[in-house]
């Protein structure tokens, strides 16, 4: 059975696990904003999603991670629905996200609906990377 809820304190060390980007600090201020979803299958968690808001308005998916055994049998993109419908709700008209032009996330966001909006060459010491291509999806 598949469930989808907010994150809770007693995530911690699964979604640290996974996502290796955010600081332990930063994960219990997503959990007190409840912008951090944990994906559940058969009572094992799976996958997370986080996100923020670009301008303070857009709601931003700033990471999507689903464990690599379940990878491609479509649970990121309930996760992703389930998100997108939970910002519907809210009143948003638009989502956003973002990926290294580098890796295959984007063809992903592209067969859910999203549409490339430009990208960020960010080649400043210490912070060089491939291009970070951004994404839209009206909802």
């Amino acid at each position: 059975m598949i469930a989808i809820r907010l994150a809770v304190a007693a995530d911690e060390d699964f979604w640290l696990s996974l996502d290796t980007h955010l600081p332990k600090e930063r994960f219990f201020k997503k959990v007190a904003e409840q912008t951090a979803y944990v994906l559940i299958d058969n009572g094992q968690p799976i996958g997370l999603l986080r996100y923020n808001f670009f301008w303070d308005t857009i709601p931003f998916c700033t990471m999507l991670v689903i464990v690599e055994s379940h990878q491609g049998r479509g649970f990121g993109k309930r996760l992703v629905d389930h998100w997108e419908q939970q910002q519907k709700v809210a009143g948003h008209a638009l989502c956003m996200t973002s990926t290294q032009v580098d890796e295959n996330a984007q063809h992903f966001y592209r067969k859910l609906g999203y549409q490339d909006a430009g990208g960020l060459l960010l080649n400043s010491p210490g912070f060089e990377q491939p291009m970070e291509l951004f994404l839209v999806k009206q909802l």
